[in-house]
């Protein structure tokens, strides 16, 4: 997944950022609410993790403002304060989930793997695809019931179009949901990964859409 972090705290917003990482996604990480706005306003991402006490602009204002724009992205809230008239007035805001700090990070993972199943309208923890099994929680893809070895962005690659199955996934999304606004980027690496699943999964696994990018189809 595509995460926006929005926290101002240095060293908590950099141990949820390795943390997710780790676990395969791309994180962008903001930490004050003015740019944190501008950024949902203009960009697109699977879901956002967004602290509400921020410099600039609360957490709240920016929930609300994204919130009337339309913008449905799952928003994941953090907040110090565990009081019942919180937790309400942020899922009221338009939260779709709430967690209080500190926190474990395997449950912030857990939280976010639920908020993109129910954004997607599914229900099945694991993702079948014919042959392959595609597991979240334990980040795990199997074909044909046998491991098959992945790199990081081999694994955010086969999960954005499992993900999207029947729909065509532009170059340049796909390229935003593997790297990062800082990271370096060969010309070729996404034709690259293509390639790498291919040979794993079979050639006609990924279809290259000319001019548009690429995608899954999706069963009958």
């Amino acid at each position: 997944m595509r995460i926006l972090l929005i926290e101002d705290d240095e060293l908590l917003g950099d141990g949820i950022k390795t943390g997710l990482k780790q676990d395969g996604h791309t994180v962008e990480w903001v930490k004050d609410g003015l740019t944190a706005e501008s950024v949902l306003l203009r960009d697109a991402f699977d879901a956002v993790i967004l602290d509400i006490s921020l410099p600039k602009k609360s957490g709240l204002e920016v929930l609300k403002a994204v919130r009337l724009e339309k913008i449905q992205t799952p928003i994941l809230v953090l907040t110090a304060h565990d009081s019942v008239e919180d937790r309400i007035k942020g899922l009221d805001s338009g939260a779709d989930d709430y967690l209080t700090k500190p926190f474990n990070l395997h449950e912030l993972n857990a939280r976010l793997r639920a908020l993109s199943r129910r954004s997607l309208g599914r229900v099945e923890p694991s993702i079948q695809y014919g042959p392959i099994t595609l597991d979240p929680a334990a980040h795990t893809v199997k074909f044909h019931d046998e491991e098959v070895k992945m790199s990081r962005r081999e694994y955010a690659l086969i999960f954005t179009l499992l993900e999207n199955q029947g729909k065509v996934i532009s170059r340049h999304q796909i390229i935003d949901s593997l790297y990062g606004w800082n990271e370096e980027i060969d010309s070729n690496a996404l034709e690259v990964h293509i390639h790498h699943l291919r040979k794993k999964f079979g050639n006609n696994f990924i279809h290259t859409i000319r001019g548009v990018g690429y995608m899954v189809q999706k069963p009958e």
